[in-house]
């Protein structure tokens, strides 16, 4: 039998702010077993460069990434955003340790060729993950904090989609663990109501999500990321969950995609 391992992907609002910081992570800290972090930061990638005056573009939701913003996010995803989580998870005797791609191997990118005639600069597409070390890191009790980094076998680093970069490294360790994928927002879970927040729609199957979709009641953001969700179960990953970031070890809550 496969050991559970539970991946959970934090990003938006939440790692700007104190209280929700502290929130997430306490409830992070409750989940038993072997499990790992991936998280974003990309508001705090914005406000960064705005005060260095770096000019942040974004298309189709997809950061630019040109290499003065590279130096933003290594900064800031790499350093800033991954100390303080690594340093509140410390606080409550979690072994945090924090990573990037490029560390151990972990994750190798290849840089994104342009795509519709855009140039997204030094943006990684994730083209293997080191299970091997994943596993070394979790059986010495340690808990990876990984920063949306990668590098390419040339030695580059690349700014990595960190719902992606989830969804990949969730999907190479479901060869050898018993996966469970959590993202966690602002929001309880999927919403048939996006005005009512107690409106969670418990499960979703495919069959339920097209639906949902043709009715428009799943649109912007949230389509994306029940894609990747639905690509994560296809590839071997045993259950995917979309629910309140203060909520994520307590059973039963927000959304189950199955």
């Amino acid at each position: 039998m496969k050991q559970s391992l539970n991946i959970v992907k934090v990003g938006g609002a939440i790692l700007e702010d104190n209280d929700s910081l502290k929130a997430f992570t306490d409830a992070f800290a409750e989940i038993k077993g072997a499990k790992l972090l991936i998280h974003g930061g990309g508001r705090s990638a914005t406000r960064f460069a705005s005060r260095l005056g770096i000019e942040t573009t974004m298309v189709n939701g997809r950061r630019i990434t040109d290499d003065a913003m590279l130096e933003v996010v290594t900064m800031v995803y790499g350093g800033d955003v991954n100390r303080r989580l690594v340093a509140s998870l410390q606080s409550l005797s979690c072994n945090a340790i924090g990573l990037t791609g490029a560390d151990l191997n972990l994750v190798t990118s290849r840089r994104r060729p342009p795509v519709d005639g855009i140039d997204y600069g030094n943006v990684g597409d994730v083209v293997s993950i080191n299970s091997k070390a994943f596993k070394d890191l979790l059986s010495i009790g340690a808990v990876p904090v990984i920063a949306p980094l990668t590098h390419d076998m040339n030695g580059h680093l690349l700014n990595t989609n960190a719902d992606t970069m989830a969804g990949e490294i969730a999907s190479g360790l479901a060869e050898i663990f018993d996966v469970t994928l959590t993202f966690c927002f602002e929001k309880n879970g999927v919403l048939s109501d996006s005005a009512n927040d107690d409106s969670v729609i418990p499960l979703i199957d495919r069959q339920l999500f097209a639906r949902l979709r043709e009715e428009k009641v799943v649109e912007g953001g949230m389509i994306p990321k029940l894609d990747n969700a639905f690509k994560a179960i296809d590839r071997g990953v045993r259950q995917v969950k979309i629910i309140h970031y203060s909520r994520i070890s307590t059973p039963g809550a927000g959304t189950t995609i199955v």
